[in-house]
């Protein structure tokens, strides 16, 4: 394997920080030269994200986060997720004639979640006051930001649907009826003007920390923002992708009663070159013990002894993949809405099980396990909802897509922090990008639709119900090694943000790659799971394939079953992480689209 890579593995002492924009991890840097902790940085950079790559987050979206304290080996969740409204029940898509949520405009709102954590990370563990972490961001908005060629791009595709349907949209993203320009200074001094407001009110209360941020809080979820979404909600009525026009679910008496709360992570011992590593995520309202169960399977492969770029190494993932995607699509969803079998499905024996399935060809059947009295088969996929092998479409993985009909697919943002002393933050903060819904012109940003990730079959864990979270993708993951907290880790990619994460981490306690190394490596990942976005398509044995890896292997797996679409040679996968070895701090992030960037020293 070869040493190089696209830039250095950042090593230090002092602190690290890795995001999927570089102004972030400015921003997340700039906080911990200023004096403040893990904490502090990872609020600034999720505020920045906001901004700086609004096709992927906002600030109305949402965010689950993974974090350790220095005085602590615990790992601690923090769910950012906003539930569906009051009046999100199945039979109030069914009466609208619809046999899914669709996947833009209002119907799909939920409640915004990620201001609330932050927020609550900020005030729990961090030092600084809200004006501190929100400076960044309001400067981006404010002064302007060079905007990034794959935002640019963005921007450049919704704009007729804008100007046709959503012209409050149109009038934010199209200054002067035109879409910008890679590396043109993007403003929005809407948003720059809200938290401007924002801030003045929550100081107003006085200068002590906690109280300012508890007015802030009370402003977004009671106050202005909340009566602005409100309004907009009540009097908006727009094009989705079922093709008609919609009115929002969501109220301000939704909003209310938000909070976002702490959870204890699902965990995995994994060993690997004589240490055992603890990986750690979020709960079955993510997809986050998806990993677990893939690596659980994997414990029972020589992945050590196989080239990492081989093509035992890519068909031994993929066939595990599917087994563990399939019980993600049964059996996952809000565990305090639906019984979810965890401790069945991350056991050894059933590992043992399904891992006898896994043989020398490629599966193309949907082959979830069997746990007596729980899970559900999703009907839509008992229908037959599956995008055709020969549709040009299914063939491309955009950060976005969109009709004129409004079918539209955003992405996800990530970041890592560890500081000097110990204290290690991973959040994947995504939801309310500019394809979401209409902007509201007030607030300079746009809703969530994270709800199309629910079924509206009752009976499945996923159905959606009034203040029940969606399963969602997103999906951060820490690790011990042999009990000390190691390393920090993500990825934006939808249903890929538990494939590509799982690739470095492999390649990195197997094959001793360096974090970037690692990153850098050629990606894959299987499109054989149904899909958690609207339309809900699946591709049974398709695998998506960066073009670096030879002939040699990709003949080898074609010739295994494998539908393989070769992709360009940077094109899968954005991995970011940072890591504590002792007091040296290691960060690495993700070359593809030219936008993430680790920082330290």
């Amino acid at each position: 394997m070869s040493s190089f890579t696209t830039r250095p593995e950042i090593r230090g002492t002092f602190g690290v920080c890795a995001s999927t924009h570089w102004l972030a991890t400015a921003a997340g840097m700039a906080v911990l030269e200023h004096g403040g902790n893990a904490f502090d940085a990872a609020v600034a950079m999720g505020f920045a994200l906001q901004v700086v790559e609004p096709h992927m987050n906002g600030p109305a979206g949402e965010v689950p986060a993974l974090f350790r304290k220095a005085s602590s080996a615990e790992i601690g969740v923090l769910s950012g997720q906003g539930p569906a409204p009051a009046k999100a029940t199945p039979q109030a898509y069914r009466d609208l004639g619809l046999d899914r949520v669709p996947g833009t405009g209002m119907l799909p709102l939920v409640v915004p979640g990620a201001f609330d954590a932050w927020m609550t990370l900020l005030r729990d563990h961090g030092t600084m006051k809200p004006r501190d972490v929100l400076k960044y961001a309001i400067g981006y908005a404010r002064d302007g930001f060079a905007i990034a060629p794959n935002c640019a791009s963005a921007i450049e595709l919704v704009g007729p649907f804008f100007e046709a349907e959503w012209p409050t949209s149109a009038a934010l993203h199209l200054p002067g009826g035109n879409a910008p320009k890679a590396g043109e200074l993007f403003k929005n001094p809407a948003l720059a003007a809200m938290y401007g407001r924002l801030l003045k009110e929550a100081e107003s209360v006085g200068a002590d920390r906690d109280t300012q941020i508890e007015a802030a809080r009370e402003c977004w979820y009671q106050g202005f923002i909340a009566e602005a979404i409100d309004a907009f909600c009540q009097t908006t009525e727009v094009m989705d992708t079922s093709g008609r026009k919609h009115k929002a679910l969501l109220t301000g008496a939704d909003m209310a009663g938000y909070k976002a709360h702490y959870e204890t992570p699902v965990t995995l011992d994994y060993p690997a070159n004589g240490e055992v590593y603890t990986v750690a995520k979020p709960g079955p309202w993510t997809q986050g013990p998806v990993m677990l169960q893939q690596l659980a399977l994997l414990k029972g492969f020589p992945l050590a002894d196989m080239d990492p770029t081989g093509a035992d190494f890519v068909h031994t993932i993929m066939e595990c993949a599917k087994l563990a995607f399939a019980d993600r699509e049964t059996y996952y969803g809000d565990p305090a809405y639906s019984d979810v079998p965890l401790e069945h499905l991350l056991s050894d024996a059933y590992a043992t099980e399904r891992r006898a399935l896994v043989g020398n060809d490629a599966s193309y059947d949907f082959r979830p396990g069997e746990v007596a009295g729980f899970g559900q088969h999703p009907e839509l996929f008992a229908k037959g909802s599956t995008m055709k092998a020969d549709d040009p479409e299914s063939h491309e993985y955009d950060n976005m897509f969109i009709s004129q009909m409004g079918q539209a697919r955003g992405d996800t943002c990530h970041l890592d922090v560890i500081d000097k002393w110990g204290n290690m933050v991973a959040a994947t903060p995504s939801g309310g990008w500019l394809s979401s819904s209409p902007a509201i012109p007030d607030l300079g940003f746009c809703l969530s639709t994270r709800g199309q990730m629910f079924w509206i079959d009752e009976g499945h864990p996923d159905c959606i119900a009034p203040g029940k979270r969606p399963r969602i993708t997103l999906s951060p993951s820490m690790a011990l090694r042999d009990g000390e907290p190691y390393m920090a880790f993500g990825t934006p990619g939808g249903d890929q943000q538990d494939q590509w994460p799982l690739h470095m981490f492999l390649r990195h306690v197997h094959h001793g790659m360096n974090l970037q190394q690692a990153i850098d490596a050629p990606n894959f990942h299987s499109t054989h799971c149904p899909g958690s976005f609207y339309p809900r398509e699946w591709d049974p044995a398709g695998v998506k394939i960066e073009g670096r890896f030879s002939d040699d292997v990709l003949d080898d797996l074609q010739a295994r079953g494998h539908r393989l679409y070769v992709e360009g040679d940077w094109a899968l996968g954005r991995v970011s992480a940072c890591a504590r070895d002792g007091d040296l701090l290691m960060a690495a992030a993700n070359p593809r689209l030219m936008q993430g960037y680790a920082a330290g020293r």
